[in-house]
């Protein structure tokens, strides 16, 4: 699963101008909470896999105000691990759209995984971005500049152009089924490890960290290149309070790694979200 996807897990229902919220926004409470769960094949964030490639399930509340102000709490669960919930995560985000072709959204991300698991996936981050949507009616475009505050900060930059349509409404307008097809393009910090064992490529959550020592005898350079392209086709079955999500996606490398794995093929998640008011 890839950043733009974990917007999803942390900010269930975003606006943005392609989007028909029509079933999904009630303009009449400023107030809203929402309640969801899901299943991911493999959980790919920032080009590196923090499941270590295996599948996960998660729980998430998220409370919204205004249909700008959102703020989010997810607990994440990795089949055949202990303790039971892997790690945490909630957000900050605020997003606004200005008219029918321009949007635009900020968010922060925190990320804690437990202690017992450290050493085996990822020490603890947050992640701070900015984005830019601009409707061009044929494509829709997302021009996102973001900060990895983990081991060093590290900066990345994505260019993710969707096509969002939907079928008419049915059932007195209560349920309507919507596709976002997407094709995003990542970039950012690569770290390349020389040794005399030949080259390997890794990125941030599987460089050097807490518990894990640099290799003797290893040169480490780090360069901003591009990371991926990954591409998917999300298709969600819209009711009045309930919104279920399948998106099934492949991701590409742009680099080569002997030593890297994990953040290739394809990749599935399933996502459902309640609105409790």
């Amino acid at each position: 699963m890839q950043f733009c996807s974990m917007l999803i897990l942390l900010l269930p229902l975003y606006s943005f101008s392609q989007a028909d919220t029509s079933i999904a926004a009630d303009t009449a409470s400023k107030h809203s909470l929402y309640a969801g769960a899901g299943y991911g094949s493999n959980m790919i964030y920032l080009g590196s896999t923090i499941s270590g490639s295996q599948p996960f399930g998660y729980g998430s509340v998220t409370f919204g105000f205004n249909n700008d102000f959102f703020a989010s709490v997810s607990a994440f669960h990795l089949s055949g691990n202990k303790p039971f919930m892997a790690f945490y995560s909630g957000s900050l985000n605020y997003n606004h759209v200005f008219n029918s072709w321009f949007d635009f959204s900020a968010g922060l991300s925190g990320y804690k995984i437990s202690p017992e698991l450290a050493a085996t996936f990822f020490d603890d981050f947050l992640y701070g971005d900015a984005t830019l949507g601009i409707d061009w009616k044929l494509i829709y475009s997302q021009f996102s500049a973001g900060l990895l505050i983990y081991n060093g900060n590290k900066g990345y930059f994505q260019i993710k152009n969707s096509r969002y349509f939907q079928t008419p409404a049915l059932f007195n307008s209560k349920f309507y089924i919507s596709f976002d097809p997407y094709v995003n393009f990542l970039f950012g910090n690569i770290i390349t490890a020389e040794s005399t064992g030949g080259n390997t490529m890794t990125l941030p959550f599987n460089g050097k960290g807490k518990g894990r020592p640099q290799q003797p005898a290893t040169i480490y350079n780090e360069s901003f290149s591009m990371i991926e392209t990954d591409m998917g086709i999300p298709v969600s079955f819209n009711f009045d309070r309930l919104t279920i999500e399948a998106e099934p996606g492949y991701v590409f490398p742009a680099h080569n790694s002997t030593g890297f794995s994990g953040s290739k093929g394809f990749v599935f998640l399933l996502s459902g979200y309640f609105r409790i008011f």
